[in-house]
């Protein structure tokens, strides 16, 4: 990984000349275009700022005691200070041969592990997962096996909502007009039914709501009943659950639901009371601004007609009800104890924003010691829309059910798959449909920027040519089959020799794995490592098409077998790494 070469270097270097530089603000990564060379650095003009130097004179100063003649020509001084580090042929080939035979991990593996707690997915319990559930499972999972991968402990935990107030409703359902061999057929739909059924009463008729109210107190009372009819829901709902989970190929440490911090929810607003955080108003207790911060970035602060009016976050309600934030709070505090993370992320909804934000911030005035040592960090994303630019839901505007997408998905393939290999048998097709199917509607999610919406299309997802899975993992079956051809094991590789520009640009690409894996890993970017393959697997098309492989004389064989082996190793590592499949027949 010769960006860590370069950065180590360009830190001794200095150091020479700056000795009170921070290490941390000197950085080296890919070059932006080939034209400037293979890897670039823009870090003297922050350190000149900082010091007051001249960058120019600065970076000539830096160059001259730079050492990197043993992998690098002449270090090139750009604009007011930029260095561009070209790397020579013989250094990008002894990399490829490294690498091919295994000698060299392709993975940088952190120096200092850090213990990170993944937040994500979170359905409800009795009602049917989404399409809006695609992007916290895909991206959390994404995120968990990147943040693995690097080397880091990491503990997935999925926050189920089998906890709250929709429970009144559903008990009451339950108990008046449950339909047992509609549960059986579909328990989901049936519950689902049923919510619907009791909340249109509700809103109708107040004696039905207090009806609702009183099923709700007996269950938070532990009635044994009651308790027994919600253990049912939440088995029935874990069901469908597993089902999604084993489809999506996700798995988590942990599944513990709002119903596990609720004994500890009086003792979080005891504590919030006596240290003088929350306060009692209007019979419910709340957390106020401590006017610490400036109202605009204050999140128990909003303007209205030209004046700071309070928000405050309520934790307990005036009927002795907890909330969201309560349970929250507990979550947060019960994390620091078992796990004693470095940081806890949350990949949930954008539109959660203003929630979070009072959330850390009012565990940060409860246990500000413990903040100290543990980041809380809000991953958001954005919104799946449909071609109308409004949020995909079906044609008679439900929501669009998550297995339904996956079952449109598989079948859709299927056709694909069965158009371009009619040759294969039945039962081989539908488990290329299912990889390539479920692949594509993951890639199509992860692809954006996770904070932007994007439009939810069938076409383009499951097209074979362009920024798809598909394409990418078509690249990946082109690669492994000529490794396959070549029937030959990987051990170790003969001298490479790169020539062709397309040799030296596929190795170029492939060596700059780790930084990708590094940046998406630290800025929670799941879409770095999806431009990055999918920039590979053109790269790799392009040079199957200029640079024959098994019929080449050697050198050229052996070093074209090794791309083609590296290529191979990368896509599917990379694929693997967002939680995608690949198949070795496409």
């Amino acid at each position: 990984m010769y960006h860590h070469v370069l950065e180590s270097r360009l830190c001794a270097a200095v150091a020479a000349v700056v000795p009170s530089v921070d290490p941390a603000i000197l950085q080296v990564q890919p070059a932006s275009e080939a034209r400037f060379g293979d890897y670039q650095s823009n870090s003297l003009m922050l350190v000149a700022k900082a010091a007051r130097l001249n960058p120019r004179q600065l970076a000539a100063d830096v160059v001259a005691r730079l050492e990197v003649s043993d992998c690098c020509g002449p270090v090139e001084i750009a604009g007011p200070g930029f260095l561009n580090f070209r790397l020579t042929p013989r250094a990008l080939a002894g990399w490829v041969e490294e690498a091919a035979s295994g000698r060299a991990d392709l993975v940088p593996r952190s120096g200092s592990p850090r213990t990170v707690v993944l937040d994500f997915s979170s359905p409800n319990v009795a009602k049917p997962m989404h399409v809006g559930h695609i992007r916290s499972t895909g991206i959390g999972d994404a995120l968990q096996r990147l943040w693995r991968l690097l080397g880091h402990r990491v503990i997935s935990d999925n926050h189920i909502g089998d906890w709250g107030t929709q429970f009144g409703k559903l008990l009451v359902g339950w108990k008046e007009l449950l339909d047992r061999p509609a549960l059986e057929r579909d328990p989901i739909a049936e519950m689902e039914r049923l919510y619907k059924a009791v909340n249109t009463q509700c809103d109708a008729d107040p004696a039905r709501l207090e009806a609702a109210r009183q099923e709700l107190v007996r269950l938070q009372a532990g009635d044994p009943e009651n308790l027994a009819i919600w253990r049912e829901m939440i088995r029935l709902s874990q069901v469908q659950f597993d089902t999604l989970y084993g489809r999506l190929g996700v798995r988590f440490d942990h599944t513990l639901g709002e119903s596990f911090y609720n004994p500890g929810l009086g003792r979080v607003v005891d504590e919030l009371l006596a240290a003088g955080i929350a306060r009692t108003s209007d019979g419910a207790v709340a957390v106020f601004s401590d006017r610490t911060m400036p109202p605009k970035e204050d999140p128990f602060l909003v303007s209205r007609d030209g004046e700071w009016v309070d928000v405050p976050a309520l934790i307990r309600k005036s009927d002795g009800g907890f909330n969201y934030m309560t349970t929250d709070l507990a979550t947060v505090d019960h994390r620091l104890r078992t796990w004693a993370p470095d940081e806890i992320l949350y990949v949930v909804d954008d539109r959660q924003s203003g929630h979070f934000r009072a959330l850390f911030h009012v565990f940060a005035r409860w246990q500000p010691e413990a903040c100290r040592k543990t980041r809380l960090r809000h991953i958001g994303f954005g919104k799946i829309l449909g071609d109308d630019g409004k949020p995909f839901k079906t044609r008679s505007g439900d929501t669009v059910r998550l297995a339904d997408v996956l079952d449109e998905a598989e079948e859709r393939a299927l056709q694909v798959v069965t158009g371009k290999r009619p040759d294969l048998p039945e039962a081989e097709r539908r488990e290329i449909a299912r990889i390539v199917g479920i692949g594509a509607v993951k890639w199509q999610d992860l692809l954006p920027n996770r904070q932007s919406d994007y439009v939810f299309s069938w076409d383009k997802m499951l097209a074979l040519q362009g920024n798809t899975a598909p394409y990418v993992q078509y690249q990946y079956t082109r690669a492994a089959k000529v490794v396959r051809d070549a029937g030959e094991g990987s051990g170790a590789v003969p001298e490479v020799v790169l020539n062709e520009p397309a040799e030296l640009a596929l190795a170029r690409h492939l060596m700059n794995l780790g930084y990708t894996l590094e940046a998406a890993a630290q800025e929670c970017r799941p879409n770095y490592l999806c431009n990055y393959l999918h920039e590979l697997a053109g790269l790799y098309s392009a040079f199957y098409e200029a640079c024959p492989v098994l019929k080449a004389s050697e050198p050229a064989r052996s070093t074209r077998l090794a791309l083609c082996r590296l290529s191979a190793r990368v896509l599917r590592l990379g694929l693997e790494t967002l939680g995608i499949e690949v198949t070795e027949k496409m």
